[in-house]
This record gives structure tokens, sequence and C-alpha cells, in this order.
């Protein structure tokens, strides 16, 4: 729950960047220096971006719970292996067995968004999260297939 709180107050304070930038970009629009409307242009362009990946990192965050939830309710997530550390990673020295295998599951079943899903979440444990969020990624690609 403190992480939904903690995305909620972040999202706010991005809308509320994203809204108070736009302002900005239109007072430098109506001026007559060419340099302040080529900065009102630019200050224009940024919300439109922060809003494109502030969508987009929301739309990844509640496909992933939804995705999560169900494996949590069919009893599929994966259980720790071994030791967590105190942050709740995986030690670095299980980290590579137990992520071999969890790939070795998506290259049995590579059409099977579990399989991608739990692979995701022991990368994320392992602490990597590029790698975390592209399985997860890949997971919510299958599942709508």
């Amino acid at each position: 729950m403190t992480s939904r709180l903690g995305v909620g107050v972040m999202a706010v304070c991005l809308a509320l960047y994203i809204v108070v930038v736009g302002q900005r970009s239109v007072v430098m629009l109506t001026t007559k220096e060419p340099v302040a409307i080529a900065i009102g242009i630019a200050l224009l362009v940024m919300p439109l971006v922060g809003a494109w990946a502030l969508y987009r990192e929301l739309r990844f965050g509640v496909a992933a719970d939804r995705l999560g939830r169900t494996l949590d309710a069919e009893g599929g997530m994966p259980q720790a292996e071994s030791e967590l550390t105190p942050s709740g990673r995986i030690a670095r020295d299980d980290a590579e067995p137990i992520v071999s295998k969890y790939a070795a599951l998506v290259d049995a079943a590579p059409t099977d968004w579990r399989a991608h899903y739990r692979l995701g979440v022991v990368q994320d444990a392992a602490g990597r999260r590029k790698d975390a969020r592209a399985s997860i990624r890949e997971a919510i690609r299958l599942e709508r297939v």
C-alpha cells in the first residue's frame, strides 16, 4: 500500500510540474522576444513528453500489478529459494543460478506470460531492474494476446 501511495504522490507532483511548466510556456509564447518564444516552444514540448512518460509508467504499473495479483491468486509466484538480504534482494552468490532456472522455464514456454512474469520477479529480486522490467513488459504483452 505504501508503494501505491508513493506512486500517487509522485504522479501528483509530476502532474503539478507539467501544469506549471505549461503555464510558463504560454507566458513565454505571448512575449515579443524571439528567444523567449523559442524557450516557450521548448517548454511546451517538455510537459507533453512528461505527460506521455507518466501515462506509460502508470499503465505499466497497473498492468504489472494486475498480473501479479492474478499469479499470486493462482499460487504461482516464485518463492524465496535462498536467504534474502535485509533489503529483500537475493544474495549475489545465489542470484545467478536462480535467475538461470527461471530463464530456462521461459525458454521452455516462450508464450507463457506467467513464466515471463516469474522471471521478472526473480530478476528484480536479483537487482536486475532493467531485465525485470523487460520480462514483465513481455508478460503483459503475452497476456493481452
